[in-house]
């Protein structure tokens, strides 16, 4: 049995894919074809995108049904790039680029201008966006 709150990604030397086990949930990630990979399932970072809009999609959710917020449907688009140090004038880190995710919400709903602003702050609140804005400690051992 997998222990809770564990995932464990396994795969061999060859290609890109890997399996990945989270509790009795089972996924592949993958690389597209065009850079190695055999394309069978998303890559890291529209891992990374799928985690962020699916915490933003539910948070918004949640907070919609506590306060009776008619809303009917969230969608939640998001893309990942890279801006190098030319795009970036006010860069702190010594490190050349700065990643940017950008998200679009889309609500549909008999939503008041208030209650729209409402749920577009609440996605700011979600536990993996504010993970992501923080910053991560990884520490890799074996």
């Amino acid at each position: 049995m997998a222990e809770q709150g564990v995932v464990v990604v396994s795969g061999g030397p060859d290609g890109f894919k890997r399996d990945i086990t989270a509790g009795r949930h089972h996924l592949v990630a993958d690389e597209p074809i065009d850079v190695g990979g055999t394309d069978r399932g998303p890559g890291p970072y529209e891992l990374i995108l799928a985690a962020l809009g699916a915490c933003t999609s539910m948070t918004i959710a949640l907070y919609a049904r506590r306060k009776a917020i008619p809303l009917r449907d969230v969608v939640i688009r998001l893309s990942h790039g890279r801006n190098y140090e030319s795009d970036c004038e006010n860069c702190v880190t010594e490190d050349v680029r700065l990643d940017r995710i950008e998200v679009h919400v889309e609500l549909t709903g008999d939503l008041t201008a208030e209650q729209r602003a409402k749920l577009l702050e609440i996605a700011h609140k979600c536990p993996v966006h504010r993970t992501l804005s923080a910053g991560i400690d990884i520490r890799i051992a074996a």
